[in-house]
């Protein structure tokens, strides 16, 4: 799987498991790619109101923040202090990652 259709895939789940349908996520990754889509939200100084309504829904799993972190093949596409960032952001949130240390 590529990063780009994992980025898809927690689309597809957000609104299949959680009925939440990210637009503007969709948007972003159809018009700027995966990656840039994700450095974009994990570099904001706040989080995206995709993340807050995921966060309301009990879904933070389905954030990018949680994919990055809990899939380690993703880690070499960001920098440490991004990985920081969204480790940060999701403990801020009391998201327990579910994966190897980054």
């Amino acid at each position: 799987m590529t990063f780009d259709q994992a980025m898809f895939n927690i689309y597809r789940r957000a609104k299949d498991e959680a009925g939440y349908t990210a637009t503007i996520f969709l948007g972003m990754i159809s018009e700027r790619g995966g990656l840039p889509t994700a450095k974009t939200l994990i570099n904001s100084p706040k989080p995206s109101d995709g993340y807050t309504a995921l966060f309301e829904l009990g879904r933070l799993d389905l954030t990018v923040e949680a994919m990055v972190l809990e899939t380690p093949e993703w880690h070499e596409l960001f920098t440490v202090d991004e990985l920081k960032r969204a480790r940060r952001r999701l403990n801020q949130y009391d998201y327990q990652v579910r994966s190897s240390e980054s």
